[in-house]
């Protein structure tokens, strides 16, 4: 006799056959009510499946290293990336990346900053660390 599976066993599974590393809460509105998808969401942040790193968007994660924090799979300005392009957010290489890029500088960019194309009033990042938006 099979068991059926709870709406955050469902999350989790999708979650873990996807090849996305950024979730928005509306790619599980077809399991489960807007609140209940939350409070699964929660739950699985909780476990340290996921962390939060937006207003409905989360990143699948890990346990850094040295810090043993709950701290996402890829870097920051990564999953930034993968976030805003979801949103329908168009990105490009921020004012530091060109000049580095260029040889101007050697300031290796730490990705903490995004070049965009178009507007955002979001707030994207974790733990204190957010990414900060350039316009270009």
């Amino acid at each position: 006799m099979s068991r059926a599976r709870t709406l955050e066993q469902k999350i989790a599974l999708r979650i873990s056959k996807s090849k996305r590393e950024v979730f928005l809460r509306k790619d599980f509105e077809d399991l489960g009510g807007y609140d209940q998808v939350g409070r699964c969401l929660k739950k699985l942040t909780e476990k340290k499946k996921l962390i939060r790193i937006g207003y409905g968007l989360y990143a699948k994660a890990t346990i850094g290293l040295l810090s043993e924090e709950v701290i996402p799979r890829r870097g920051i300005g990564t999953i930034a990336r993968e976030a805003l392009s979801r949103l329908g957010v168009e990105t490009a290489p921020s004012s530091r990346h060109k000049l580095y890029n260029s040889g101007k500088t050697t300031q290796v960019p730490t990705g903490r900053v995004v070049g965009i194309k178009g507007r955002i009033s979001r707030k994207i990042g974790y733990n204190g660390k957010t990414i900060t938006f350039e316009r270009v």
